[in-house]
């Protein structure tokens, strides 16, 4: 009897997709830049798209899913649950806008355009995502925080991440069910409305008790220490992501709603900043890089001289279309004109979300490598102008006395 070989991993390879993933990272911060802006491109400038010196294999394949997994939970938990139940209207007017008006101008571009249902919802969840860690950094670095249009601009993009992934989860289900029948669809909202209701409940009524049962076993027994904390809290979230997959939801919906519920995790501080930072090293010091250095493995630089029409005219309708949306639903709110277009300025850049959206479109067979290009482009395009143009906005509000500061900022620059 023979043997079966053990599978053998390429330590070279993945040697390499780590060292180019953070140099590229670097670079890219370095000049202001969201470190997955030099992971892409290392990918594709060094990957099969043009020079070929990066291979795929299964163990990247493997890594990227954990990455992209890990990497949605650590978002979940930077997001405040009592800060988005508490948002002001203002900040939800605009998410809604910045959501429907650029989904909906997707969706019609996609029917008009791919013909196919499937390939234009995604193109629409893609072109109304966005991303919040690209603002807070962009908004730490023009020293606005302390500004309405900031306050504006972190809550829509709160808001608006969330309500992607709630509307991705339903369109995906949508999708993998295969039929439009009621039966179907209402089979569908019944499983994703008892994950999200079955989440709620572990989050709030459950998990407290764990940390509490933590608590006692550490200060009675002190056979616990900061290692068994983020070991139940990777528990916690592969739990979330195996009730998302029983739900037919992707697992990074699971990974996020586990993160929101870490973040309220009642530990010693010691702990939780233990917790919360071999999270953030996991996912975005090893295994995120990977992930989007793979994503470019996937793009075709074809469609610069094959779907150029269309490239171009994505591209347009995404830039102008956050921007239409989240001016036009400003105007009825007390912000200004202005604040409207310089809050659509920055509510552009997609990021990471979009380009996640895209992936999972394409694994799935939903879209094909050319609309999968198209995405990730957008992504990049739109994410790269986000610095220039909210930095040129703040600067006309100013000259125009309508970049209004906080109350906080006001009562503390008083005193």
């Amino acid at each position: 009897m023979v043997e079966a070989a053990a599978p053998q991993i390429d330590i070279l390879n993945l040697l390499l997709v780590l060292v180019l993933a953070w140099i590229g990272g670097a670079l890219a911060e370095r000049i202001g830049y969201p470190a997955m802006m030099g992971e892409l491109l290392a990918g594709l400038v060094f990957g099969p798209p043009i020079l070929g010196l990066l291979h795929p294999s299964n163990t990247l394949d493997i890594f990227a899913q954990l990455g992209v997994f890990l990497l949605m939970v650590y978002v979940g938990m930077e997001v405040d649950l009592d800060d988005l139940f508490n948002m002001g209207p203002q900040a939800l007017i605009v998410a809604i806008g910045a959501f429907v008006i650029p989904f909906a101008l997707g969706y019609a571009s996609g029917v008009l355009t791919i013909a196919t249902t499937e390939g234009a919802l995604f193109l629409g969840l893609a072109m109304a995502a966005t991303s919040l860690a690209t603002k807070s950094r962009i908004l730490v670095d023009l020293d606005i925080l302390d500004t309405r249009i900031a306050s504006i601009l972190l809550g829509g993009a709160l808001i608006s991440d969330v309500g992607v992934l709630v509307v991705f989860a339903g369109v995906l289900g949508f999708i993998q069910a295969g039929s439009v029948d009621a039966a179907s669809i209402g089979f569908i909202l019944f499983k994703a409305i008892a994950f999200f209701a079955i989440t709620l409940f572990i989050g709030y009524r459950f998990l407290p008790h764990v940390w509490d049962q933590f608590d006692t076993l550490r200060e009675r027994y002190g056979f616990v220490d900061k290692t068994t904390a983020f070991s139940i809290a990777l528990l916690v979230a592969l739990v979330f992501a195996e009730l998302a997959h029983l739900a037919g939801l992707h697992m990074i919906i699971g990974g996020f709603m586990a993160g929101l519920f870490l973040r309220q995790a009642d530990l010693h501080e010691e702990f939780y900043e233990h917790m919360h930072n071999v999270m953030y090293d996991l996912a975005i010091g090893f295994f995120a890089p990977i992930f989007f250095v793979t994503v470019a493995f996937q793009i075709t630089l074809d469609v610069f001289t094959q779907n150029l029409g269309l490239l171009v005219l994505l591209v347009s309708i995404a830039f102008v279309g956050k921007i239409v949306g989240s001016w036009l639903f400003a105007l009825p709110t007390s912000l200004t004109s202005k604040e409207g277009v310089v809050i659509g300025f920055g509510m552009n850049g997609r990021g990471t979300v979009e380009i996640i959206i895209a992936s999972i479109g394409l694994s799935n067979g939903i879209i094909d490598e050319g609309l999968f290009s198209i995405l990730v482009f957008i992504a990049i395009f739109t994410t790269s102008l986000v610095p220039v143009t909210v930095k040129w906005g703040v600067d006309w509000l100013d000259r125009a006395g309508e970049l209004v500061y906080t109350q906080d900022s006001v009562e503390a620059k008083a005193d």
